[in-house]
């Protein structure tokens, strides 16, 4: 598929300004600009977002730019175009943004519930358990956790409860803000290195290589349910060690802090201040935010 083409083809269905071969060759030299705008974008943005979801919605932004682009106006087309292929990829992920206010009120609800529970029996719920205090059933459990941790996680992973239109901001961070956003993105991936072998299995292969769960139960020789089970501990540890470092106001407060389990998460929490410092939080990015490679942090 051609999208030039294709492009060309939509500018030339509308009366515009410019002609049709000036707006084919708008089109055609400002393409890199969405390409940029969309890579700046995939950036910050959970992995499970589609390049091409985006990169679709941008060049139908610029050749909606291109029909209606002035030249008399005297703002340069770059400037004009760049405006509304941002706002196009801002109205991009507000559509495929699943986290809305009911999927973050099951969040609260059931991670309150889980916490409550796990106080009162000395360990993790069973889901059976869970639905039973939730007042659901198991399959109606399973069919809104997988929405209620992705949620979670993409708290997580921008750092935000808010929209897309917070999560993705226009200007460019200063400096002190962008040391900031490292630090953060370094905390986050030395606490999944610091977590127990099989949670961090979980969390690795279910959100940041997005495997199916069938596939990660079936390599550790559980069932999808114990996966899920695995999945939601996994959260609950990333978000109370993020907090208990970097939002002590928010950090949990056990009952009991002789109690097996505070012991156990008191130690995970122990584990990210052990194993992180400042220079080893900013190596897992690069001046700009992003996030380096392996191969890249190793070297």
């Amino acid at each position: 598929m051609n999208d030039v083409a294709i492009a060309a083809d939509l500018a030339a269905t509308t009366s515009s300004v410019l002609s049709a071969k000036e707006q084919e060759e708008l089109i055609r030299t400002n393409m890199p600009l969405v390409g940029h705008l969309v890579r700046d974008m995939l950036s910050r943005i959970p992995n499970h977002i589609h390049r091409d979801d985006l990169t679709s919605a941008g060049l139908h932004a610029l050749v909606t730019a291109a029909r209606g682009f002035d030249p008399e106006r005297g703002v340069p087309f770059n400037r004009f175009a760049g405006t509304r292929i941002r706002g196009a990829l801002l109205d991009e992920l507000r559509s495929l943004d699943w986290a809305t206010r009911s999927v973050r009120s099951k969040a609260r609800t059931t991670d309150t519930t889980r916490q409550q529970l796990i106080t009162t029996l000395g360990r993790t719920p069973t889901p059976e358990e869970l639905a039973q205090a939730l007042g659901t059933t198991t399959d109606d459990l399973q069919r809104t956790d997988t929405d209620v941790q992705r949620a979670t996680v993409l708290s997580l992973q921008g750092f935000t409860t808010s929209s897309a239109d917070d999560m993705v901001t226009e200007r460019a961070p200063g400096p002190e803000e962008m040391l900031l956003r490292r630090e953060q993105i370094g905390y986050l991936h030395h606490a999944i290195d610091s977590l127990p072998e099989r949670l961090q299995t979980v969390v690795t292969e279910y959100f940041l290589r997005e495997r199916p769960m069938a596939d990660i139960a079936a390599d550790l020789g559980v069932t999808e349910s114990r996966v899920s089970q695995l999945r939601a501990e996994a959260l609950s540890l990333l978000k109370d060690g993020l907090n208990t470092h970097l939002n002590p106001d928010m950090a949990p407060v056990p009952d009991n802090p002789e109690s097996i389990v505070a012991r156990r998460r008191a130690t995970y929490y122990n584990n990210i201040a052990t194993n992180t410092s400042m220079r080893s939080r900013l190596a897992m990015t690069n001046a700009q935010g992003h996030t380096r490679t392996l191969a890249t942090t190793a070297a």
